[in-house]
Formats: structure tokens, C-alpha cells, sequence
């Protein structure tokens, strides 16, 4: 589930808390990285978990129906279809996805009357009025609704706070969580370890996110040694610190990384700078960088590994 560029911003903002915190340590870093790390797949587990939450209440909705003194037809003629199809189930009755989710907790503390009315509010939706007014609904039809639900839920208020109140990384992780989300729910009914593969993978997390962690923490000294005389008509000490933030993993990325081109580098931490920085420091970080590659490539300090990793 995790991207590169995922693993950047988190180092980002974990340098940044370095540079306003003096007491933190680089061991207190990767701590906070590799929990931090790790609550992207829990916020994972807790969105799936709640969509599961949901779809479940068909059945209250059942039971509130059947319990009226005067129930219409509609009421009488109602299927609690959205709780009780196979894709549903298939997550309701996995031992290992409720493992997890009694592992992270995520079952706990969630107030039954947001799930009513995140429920209620779908209810009255033509997407779920017309799937339960299928004759014979296929797993397709259970497939569509289900990513329905999570599309409904995506820009449902509520749904947002249940999530941004338990997990801070909510903001960044949104989008990557959305990715995992809507690959597990197409693939519905779901069977074995499905969610292994949303799983920090070694690759990602140890040997480039607490690597570049770590080398950059180290080299910061010799960074910025490299750094200042490219600023030219820039202060020091004037540039923004998450800009320096910036420039310091990048710079170490094309120093210390040889399987990184150096073209991804710098187009990734431009990226970056656009979401988590001011609206010039596209262009600042984008001249610097391309100025110390130059720098760097002429004095033989940049060496990368295999062919086309220079551009």
C-alpha cells in the first residue's frame, strides 16, 4: 500500500520534528517511523472494518422494520441483502481480518449511533434503492454496492471524523488507504490473507524509508555543507526549514541511493514540495536540486548503479 513517495513524507515530517525539537534522537525518529508506518495498514483495517459495520446494519434495519405496528410493503417486502450476501460475509467471517481487528482495537470505542446514521443516510441513496430492487442480485451487483458504500462514505463528514479522531496520519494516508480499499472490495468475497499485500513490505519501509531515516540524520552536517553554496543570492537561514528538509533527503537520496535515478529524485521531492510547501518552492527546490546534480555529477560524487539512473 505504501508508495516511496508515501515513505518521503513521513521521513519529512519526522526530520521536521527533529529540527523543532532538539531532545528528539535519531533513534526516537525510527521509533516514531516504523509506528508511524504501521498506522497506515491499521487505518486500513479500520475503514474496512466500519464499511463492514454498516453494511452489517441492513440486519437492525431488518429487525426496526418487522417491529413496526403498522409496516408498509416496503417494509414487509425489505432484504437486509447489503449484511447478508456472500462478499459481506466473506469479511465478517474471516478469522484472520477480525484477528486484526481485535488486534489494532479498531472495534472498540466506535459509537453505534454514527454507523445508524452513516447507514440511514446511504439507505436513502438511488444506488441502494435500485440494488434492492434487483430480482436476483450477483456478486457483481454485491461488489457495486459495496464500492458504492465506501464511495458514499469516502465523502460522508462523519465517516472522515471517525477516522481523523483515531488516526493522525488520516490526511496523508487518505488517498493510499482509498487505493487498498477499493482493490479489496472488487476482489470480494475475499479468501485467504488478503490484506497481506497492503502490509509494509521490507523493501519499502527498512531498506529506503528507515535508511533514508537514518543517512540523512547522519549526513546532515555534510548536507548542508553541499547545500549552502548552491543557494547563491538565497540566505541560509532564511530558506524555509521544511524546503531544507527537502533539499537535505534529496540531496542524499542522489549521493547515497545508486538504484534511485536521479530524474525521480528530483521530480518526487518537486512533487512533494507542491502539497507540503509554499507556492514557489516548486521552482526553488526544483533549481537547487538541478543545480547540485550538475555540481555533483562533474566532481564524480553521484554514482548510480545500472544504465539509464542519470538524466
Amino acid at each position: 500500500m505504501l508508495s516511496r513517495r508515501s515513505v518521503r513524507i513521513k521521513v519529512m515530517q519526522l526530520l521536521y520534528m527533529l529540527n523543532r525539537d532538539e531532545q528528539l534522537t535519531t533513534t526516537d525518529l525510527v521509533q516514531s517511523y516504523k509506528d508511524g508506518i504501521w498506522k497506515s495498514f491499521e487505518l486500513y483495517i479500520f475503514q474496512l472494518y466500519v464499511l463492514l459495520r454498516v453494511a452489517q446494519f441492513a440486519e437492525k434495519d431488518a429487525e426496526i422494520r418487522a417491529a413496526k405496528l403498522l409496516p408498509s410493503d416496503e417494509d414487509k417486502s425489505f432484504d437486509p441483502r447489503l449484511s447478508k450476501n456472500d462478499c459481506t460475509r466473506s469479511l465478517a467471517n474471516h478469522v484472520d481480518f477480525m484477528g486484526l481487528v481485535q488486534k489494532y482495537k479498531v472495534n472498540e470505542n466506535i459509537d453505534e449511533d454514527h454507523i445508524r446514521n452513516l447507514y440511514q443516510a446511504f439507505a436513502d441513496t438511488p444506488e441502494y434503492k435500485n440494488y434492492l430492487a434487483l430480482e436476483q442480485p450477483e456478486t457483481a451487483d454485491h461488489n457495486k454496492i459495496l464500492l458504492e458504500l465506501y464511495k458514499f462514505l469516502s465523502s460522508n463528514d462523519l465517516y472522515s471524523d471517525m477516522s481523523e479522531d483515531r488516526y493522525n496520519n488520516w490526511a496523508d494516508d487518505e488517498s493510499l488507504v482509498a487505493g487498498a480499499m477499493k482493490k479489496t472490495l472488487k476482489a470480494l468475497p475475499v479468501s485467504g490473507k488478503f490484506y497481506e499485500e497492503h502490509e509494509p513490505s521490507d523493501a519499502t519501509v527498512l531498506e529506503f524509508g528507515e535508511e533514508l531515516l537514518r543517512k540523512t540524520c547522519e549526513e546532515d552536517r555534510t548536507l548542508f555543507v553541499e547545500i549552502e553554496p548552491t543557494l547563491r543570492n538565497w540566505d541560509a537561514e532564511r530558506v524555509a526549514i521544511l524546503d531544507m528538509v527537502m533539499l537535505k533527503m534529496a540531496l542524499c537520496e542522489l549521493l547515497y541511493f545508486p538504484t534511485i535515478p536521479t530524474k525521480v529524485t528530483i521530480n518526487e521531492f518537486v512533487e512533494v514540495s507542491k502539497i507540503y510547501s509554499t507556492e514557489k518552492s516548486k521552482e526553488f527546490i526544483n533549481g537547487i536540486l538541478d543545480r547540485l546534480m550538475k555540481e555533483l555529477l562533474e566532481k564524480g560524487k553521484i554514482v548510480k548503479e545500472g544504465r539509464g539512473l542519470i538524466e
